[in-house]
């Protein structure tokens, strides 16, 4: 029984995304390096035991081996596979964001035009880094201000904003390419997102930011941002195409609490202490009230 010809064969009929078709398919050829039996015998035990050899890996690792280990068994094998196996609970980070005068220190640090053209349409839409080097000429409507992801991660379509301020410089870039062709084109077809990387890795030096930034950092900013400015979490959760509101929740805490018009309470405390104090401070140095003639 081929099970990874079964396993890539299920999966590409669900229109699984390549990724995640690779990422199973390793995560069951290394299971099944550690187990010698039939695969149609293959216990919970079997799958228990595996992911507690894998104690070295991180949390996101384990949680992609046991999720292709069910999808194995309840697909390929037809198990009713029940675990109550739980997941490695992921660590609790916030992502990094950029402030806006870092956006800006960012982009003025890059020369070639086309680059700094990448940078801010990362920024200024919310894309991928997938994404952005599979945009084609069709793909956008400039005359309307938007643009379209096709098959983006999940394999959904989604919509994004196109920023006023870099509609005639598309223009000029895409004028006289036809609809199939690539945006950000190069010799051997599109620009690679490790190009990319490189790219605002430089930028990023350059500029003298000292945090960690990827092509994922611009992302963030862009969501965190557009929180800041006041949209609504259901906004941005669409512009971002989050299946969960929950992810798009975490930018809420990246926000400054001062955009978001947040008041500490102990503000207002001191507030009202102060005017009671120079309330009180009046009433101990005004002059006494005339008194009415009797």
């Amino acid at each position: 029984m081929d099970v990874l010809h079964l396993l890539r064969k299920e999966m590409m009929r669900r229109n699984y995304s390549n990724r995640t078709i690779k990422a199973y398919l390793d995560c069951v050829k290394q299971f099944l390096r550690t187990y010698n039996g039939e695969p149609r015998k293959i216990s919970k035990s079997d799958v228990k035991n595996y992911l507690e050899n894998l104690s070295d890996k991180t949390g996101s690792t384990k949680n992609v081996h046991l999720s292709a280990l069910i999808f194995l068994m309840r697909n390929i094998l037809n198990k009713n596979f029940t675990s109550k196996l739980k997941y490695s609970r992921m660590p609790k980070t916030l992502p990094v964001v950029l402030s806006r005068e870092e956006i800006n220190l960012l982009i003025n640090s890059i020369d070639n035009e086309k680059h700094k053209l990448i940078v801010k349409l990362l920024y200024g839409s919310g894309l991928r880094v997938s994404e952005i080097v599979n945009l084609r000429a069709r793909d956008l409507d400039l005359q309307n201000n938007y643009g379209w992801v096709r098959g983006g991660k999940g394999n959904k379509d989604r919509m994004f904003i196109v920023p006023v301020t870099l509609k005639e410089e598309i223009g000029k870039l895409i004028e006289g390419k036809n609809d199939d062709s690539y945006i950000f084109d190069s010799y051997n077809g599109h620009l690679s997102s490790r190009s990319i990387q490189e790219i605002i890795k430089k930028a990023t030096k350059k500029a003298g930011i000292k945090k960690r930034v990827h092509p994922h950092t611009l992302r963030h900013s862009y969501a965190t941002h557009l929180v800041e400015n006041g949209y609504d979490i259901a906004a941005v959760q669409s512009l971002l195409g989050h299946n969960s509101p929950q992810t798009t929740m975490v930018y809420l805490h990246t926000a400054m609490p001062t955009m978001l018009k947040v008041r500490s309470p102990l503000d207002d405390l001191q507030s009202n202490d102060n005017d009671t104090k120079q309330d009180y401070e009046q009433s101990e140095t005004a002059p006494p009230s005339p008194r009415k003639p009797e």
